[in-house]
């Protein structure tokens, strides 16, 4: 079981995620709210931020500065009510550079006043990019990652995350490359599909000098939501995924009720979207013992673990 938390390939860059909080909405002296930091080659990525965030931050040693981005699902307490105390605390930190806060536009509106009376004077902008959670939409992209904000199935509009990492460039097979005297200034463009010709005219296609890269790893967030096969399709695949399992299956009415979804749903999901692992979290404060959330997860998808406040998992 240790290697599903720590096995990391040494010839991969960092992709992982820390919980820092994987509570429901009921206070717990167990669990925090709603929050956790993805690493992804050295950006941090916050994915909501509950009560208690900075607590865990700090528990985490997880660097303040590093957060660049800030991901809030939906306009629940429970994973939102921790944002403004983090502006504030980046704010006595010193910062400088802006804080991208990717959230349902609705948050602005409360947002935008908060900041406004209480740190009217901050060194850093604070740049709110609204979503609408009831679509399939990229949130943020650069050279080697997207984020795609994705519709959840929850009591008000809610979304999950998912981050894929872009395919890279085929490594280069050096032996093949020194066998047909491939300079090494020519070695990106093969990289990147070309083909060689050698001295003699004779052409060598990239597929004999390459070998093909690991494909993108990938990530989704799936709180809060009730079972929700309209997103199988899109996260088909995923290497690691983390969703709600805020109830028991002997509960499974209350799960409807509140829109939310049981142990036997997060691993039903799990096993429809092929993915490689499950994360349980979002549980109730109703269960002293979780294991019979687990148990009755990995009867069906065995690959899973509880959350945990500070647990890391690589991918």
């Amino acid at each position: 079981m240790r290697s599903f938390f720590v096995l990391l390939a040494t010839d991969m860059e960092k992709f992982q995620i820390t919980i820092l909080g994987c509570g429901s909405a009921t206070p717990s002296p167990k669990h925090f709210t709603s929050s956790q930091v993805v690493d992804i080659r050295g950006k941090l990525f916050m994915v909501d931020c509950g009560e208690g965030t900075q607590i865990q931050l700090r528990r985490s040693r997880v660097a303040f500065a590093r957060i660049n981005h800030i991901f809030i699902s939906h306009l629940h307490g429970d994973h939102c009510f921790g944002l403004l105390g983090m502006i504030s605390t980046f704010g006595l930190l010193g910062r400088t550079a802006p804080l991208f806060i990717h959230a349902p536009q609705q948050l602005w509106s409360i947002l935008e006043q908060e900041i406004e009376f209480y740190y009217h004077d901050l060194e850093f902008k604070v740049e709110f990019q609204g979503f609408d959670p009831a679509k399939t939409t990229v949130v943020y992209d650069d050279r080697s990652l997207t984020v795609t904000a994705f519709p959840l199935r929850h009591r008000v509009p809610c979304a999950g995350f998912l981050f894929r990492e872009k395919p890279t460039a085929d490594h280069l097979d050096r032996e093949a490359a020194d066998f047909y005297g491939v300079p090494q200034w020519d070695y990106t463009r093969i990289k990147e599909g070309g083909d060689f010709t050698a001295k003699d005219g004779t052409v060598i296609p990239h597929s004999s000098l390459t070998k093909p890269a690991e494909p993108g790893r990938s990530y989704a967030y799936c709180c809060d939501t009730a079972y929700n096969p309209s997103m199988i399709q899109l996260i088909k695949g995923v290497d690691l995924m983390y969703h709600d399992c805020t109830y028991a299956d002997e509960d499974a009415e209350r799960a409807k009720k509140h829109f939310h979804s049981t142990s036997v749903e997060a691993a039903r999901t799990a096993k429809e979207a092929e993915a490689k692992r499950l994360i349980l979290g979002h549980f109730s404060a109703r269960y002293n013992d979780e294991s019979i959330l687990l148990d009755e997860a990995t009867a069906i998808f065995p690959e899973t673990v509880l959350a945990k406040e500070n647990l890391t998992v690589s991918i």
